[in-house]
């Protein structure tokens, strides 16, 4: 018998995650995607699986996939200075009688895949080129008109949108908006250089460079970099403006430069935007998830693990009472603090990036460790 019914707006990573969390827990799920397709809700390169997202991962039966077809690593990474030599180990964490690695990386569609052929597998329905129009929250279910012209009732919608999402609106009563950090990222995917078996991270005198190893053969390089807000780049600009910025490395950095940075078409550059959102993140029969309340930006690896977590304790208390108001609340109340952690941990790296004489005695590897230490707790 089924214990309601679900409708999940967003089908990226939290969307899926929480689809599949719900189903396992015995809700009946529809998960609707604005866009036309599979692989079109896919940006990026590669994505970093700290171990509290394997072991989210793992609570909806997806960490086998993942490590499968991904890149364990024994450590979480090395901090370089800009010439290429060490600054300091970073560790990372390991769960007490866990298998699962500090880290595992691998390329975005390879995770997507994986998660909507386990959603599809339980019983989630998803619905491509596809959204709401309006959402009527009363005491008996939500009713919900969709851009297809079609209407009907669900007892809880979850807004899994993104940082701008169109469900936010109904849960919070301010209007919010993300914070542009004052950083962009350039990301590439390159063969997998043999030093690159953990996260490599390497200063320079204007940001951030840094490598991730996503599979057997394959890595991928990203740039943090001090950029203004609005300023364009063209798409054929970005290999020319990615050398230019990575002049001054030697090491690591300096021979990746020079070896695989000439195809402009497959470059991403995204802008760093953050937000954290006030409690409660529900209203009523609608609740919120992911990027729509806690945007982080990609300094910890810890965004997608943080939507993965979300759905598995909005499941875990949907499925623990009837009342919907205090399992809502629970879900909350067990995650801000988790969240605001991760997003503030990550903007003071960033901003310690942008401008290292303006924070003395910033430790950032020890930052790192303190927060991949904390994600241990039980979520």
């Amino acid at each position: 018998m089924s214990r309601g019914t679900v409708l999940v707006v967003g089908g990226g990573i939290g969307g899926l995650s929480t689809g599949i969390a719900l189903r396992n827990a015995g809700f009946d799920v529809d998960v609707v995607e604005l866009k036309q397709s599979l692989h079109s809700s896919v940006h990026g390169v590669g994505i970093i699986q700290p171990v509290n997202a394997l072991r989210a991962l793992d609570a909806i039966g997806c960490a086998e996939a993942c490590l499968a077809v991904g890149y364990s690593t024994t450590a979480w990474g090395q901090l370089l200075d800009v010439d290429g030599d060490l600054i300091r180990e970073m560790p990372g964490a390991r769960i007490p009688g866990s298998e699962l690695p500090p880290m595992n990386g691998l390329t975005r569609p390879q995770l997507h895949r994986i998660l909507t052929d386990k959603a599809l597998e339980v019983g989630v329905t998803v619905a491509y080129g596809k959204t709401f129009t309006t959402l009527a929250d009363g005491p008996r279910g939500v009713e919900v008109t969709y851009s297809d012209g079609t209407a009907g009732t669900v007892d809880y919608v979850v807004g899994a949108d993104g940082v701008h999402s169109k469900v936010r609106p109904y849960v919070l009563a301010e209007d919010l908006e993300p914070v542009y950090l004052g950083q962009s990222a350039f990301r590439l995917n390159i063969p997998r250089e043999p030093e690159i078996d953990r996260i490599v991270l390497q200063h320079g005198p204007d940001g951030m460079a840094g490598f991730v190893p996503i599979g057997p053969d394959l890595a991928y390089l990203f740039y943090n970099t001090t950029w203004e807000e609005g300023r364009r780049l063209d798409q054929d600009r970005t290999a020319d403006e990615l050398r230019e910025r990575l002049a001054p490395f030697g090491g690591l950095t300096g021979r990746v430069r020079d070896r695989y940075i000439d195809d402009a078409a497959q470059i991403v550059f995204r802008p760093e935007e953050w937000l954290i959102a006030p409690a409660p993140w529900h209203s009523g029969r609608i609740v919120l998830i992911g990027d729509a309340v806690h945007a982080v930006t990609p300094h910890l690896g810890q965004g997608a693990a943080q939507a993965i977590e979300d759905g598995v304790v909005l499941a875990e208390c949907l499925a623990g009472t009837d009342d919907h108001e205090e399992a809502f609340r629970a879900y909350t109340g067990r995650r801000y603090e988790r969240c605001r952690i991760v997003v503030e941990s990550s903007v003071a790296i960033g901003e310690y990036e942008m401008d290292p004489a303006a924070h003395p005695g910033f430790d950032h590897a020890g930052l790192t460790q303190h927060v991949l230490e904390s994600m241990l707790r039980p979520i």
